[in-house]
């Protein structure tokens, strides 16, 4: 393999069709996969993550340019250990049949039904850039789980990350078992050729339905986990401080790089500018620098960098009033590096590239509202979110947001806090993307279900009729069972 990605740094679709034909050959002698197999396999997963935390931290940052160690610890690293503690505990409940009824009256006459959740194979995990180890290893220990095999593919966005967690997966784990590849876009392009028993892609709509595409060839299943518009709902009785403390926080982390982040606020009309106020002071409080400061995330890189200018601009261009939160007063025009700082939209229109494109970065348009019922229809006009946040005390008008708007999740009085929940599925619905990881939801998604039925010695077929010549017990089971 290294031989082939040494000259353009691709894989070849051949070398991962080998490595995924090593994989599967392995995965069948093992059957069946015991749950001490899976828990060890899970614990080396989690202990890699303990022995390297540092590296992983510092090979984050380099790629992000900088990035805070501790939003990596907590939100990369401390996420994986979690869901491994999950399956520590809860493994072995999920591994058991389910029994399931029978039709009257098999059951009496001794048959049986129930459910066993079988491993499906190899697993196929396409991570994204914004969470690279999160992203990577989150699905892969659903995955181990279940008692399949696993093949992670890096984002070339953050190649020391990537080129870390190859090398300690490999000190880790037999290449059978669990693998990391690099490379750039003809590596994933080959890799969503694959005919993975399951494949996995977290990233932007547009890829996804290359991903997708390619995956129907082979008929794989696939859970994809995309992003979109997360509505911020702000109710009429919503404590201000509290709330755009919230926000700013969601929004300012990973410097809005984040598919669940905040991408914009619906708020009252005559609240609108404490509001606007409130995410100022907060974000002030909470990053009173942003160029020098270890907490703040940079922007990923130039290219990206440039894009977030390019929807604020067309938005300033289209009449939309912006604020720039820059508490320290800092000149970002006189340094190299691609941090931003958060910039407000006010009196944004659909019209705006900002309010048609995902954000993933420091910009906030503000929308208001008069009535909770516009809210509704705008966010039911538009593509189904991945996430949905609303704030507000009154259950009446929890209840009407929640039963009547679609979204992947939901975070009452907070944002993005859902997907910390390891018993909570993770997916979104539509655009935002389909099926659903972590916890026992994600064992379930990584594993097929399969039906087993068994019957008695005693002749149920000739019993109710169904055996040939059809005749008098026929009829009367077929009248038995047509009535409603």
């Amino acid at each position: 393999m290294e031989a082939l990605e040494a000259a353009a740094g691709e894989v070849s679709k051949d070398e991962i069709m080998k490595l995924f034909q090593a994989q599967r050959d392995a995965f069948h002698a093992e059957l069946p996969v015991s749950y001490q197999t899976r828990i060890d396999r899970i614990s080396r997963t989690a202990q890699m993550i303990i022995d390297h935390q540092d590296a992983l931290c510092e090979a984050v940052s380099n790629d992000f340019g900088h990035r805070s160690s501790v939003q990596t610890a907590m939100t990369d690293l401390m996420s994986i250990v979690g869901h491994a503690k999950d399956h520590k505990k809860n493994l072995k409940k999920w591994m058991r049949p389910e029994k399931r009824k029978t039709d009257f009256p098999l059951g009496l006459l001794g048959a049986s039904g129930q459910v066993e959740y079988q491993p499906k194979g190899v697993v196929g995990v396409i991570a994204p850039w914004n969470f690279p180890i999160n992203l990577a290893f989150d699905p892969a220990i659903g995955a181990l789980g279940a008692g399949n095999r696993v093949i992670i593919k890096f984002s070339e966005f953050t190649p020391e990350t990537g080129e870390l967690c190859k090398k300690l997966v490999a000190d880790y784990f037999a290449p059978e078992e669990m693998l990391v590849i690099t490379g750039g876009p003809e590596t994933g392009k080959a890799f969503s050729e694959i005919p993975w028993d399951h494949l996995i892609f977290t990233g932007g709509g547009s890829i996804a339905k290359h991903v997708m595409a390619a995956a129907a060839q082979n008929l794989t299943p696939v859970t994809l986990e995309l992003g979109g518009k997360s509505p911020t709902i702000i109710g009429p009785d919503a404590d201000i401080q509290r709330t755009t403390q919230r926000i700013a926080l969601g929004k300012m982390m990973n410097a809005g790089q984040i598919c669940l982040a905040p991408d914009y606020l619906l708020v009252p009309q005559d609240k609108e500018e404490a509001i606007v106020e409130g995410i100022k002071s907060n974000v002030a409080e909470q990053y009173p620098t942003l160029i020098a400061n270890d907490d703040y995330t940079s922007v990923i890189n130039a290219r990206h960098k440039e894009r977030l200018q390019s929807l604020i601009d067309d938005a300033v261009q289209k009449g939309a009033k912006q604020t720039i939160v820059n508490p320290g007063n800092e000149d970002f025009s006189n340094t190299n590096s691609n941090k931003m700082p958060l910039t407000v939209l006010q009196n944004v229109s659909d019209d705006m590239r900002v309010m048609q494109e995902e954000i993933f970065g420091p910009v906030l348009p503000v929308k208001s509202y008069r009535h909770l019922d516009e809210v509704i229809d705008y966010v039911n006009d538009h593509d189904r979110p991945l996430g949905l946040y609303y704030f507000g005390e009154a259950e009446s008008d929890k209840r009407k947001i929640l039963d009547k708007t679609i979204s992947g999740g939901v975070t009452v009085n907070d944002v993005i806090f859902h997907i910390a929940q390891h018993d909570l599925p993770f997916g979104g619905i539509g655009p935002s993307g389909m099926g659903a990881y972590t916890g026992h939801d994600g064992f379930k998604e990584f594993s097929h279900a399969k039906a087993v039925f068994r019957q008695p010695k005693i002749n149920i077929a000739k019993i109710a009729g169904f055996l040939p010549p059809y005749g008098d017990a026929t009829q009367k089971t077929l009248k038995q069972q047509m009535k409603f």
